[in-house]
């Protein structure tokens, strides 16, 4: 799967696009977080 999304590129592309996908998470997991935080504080 990897060398299929990332054959063609060279590595600073491929560490970008992969960064870029890691960011995405990140940023999902601390968004899921914060409203966990307001619902907790609403209790």
């Amino acid at each position: 799967m990897w060398k299929a999304k990332f054959g063609g590129m060279d590595v600073s592309e491929a560490r970008l696009l992969a960064l870029e996908a890691a960011n995405i998470k990140f940023k999902r997991m601390l968004a899921d977080a914060m409203l966990d935080n307001v619902a907790l504080n609403e209790l």
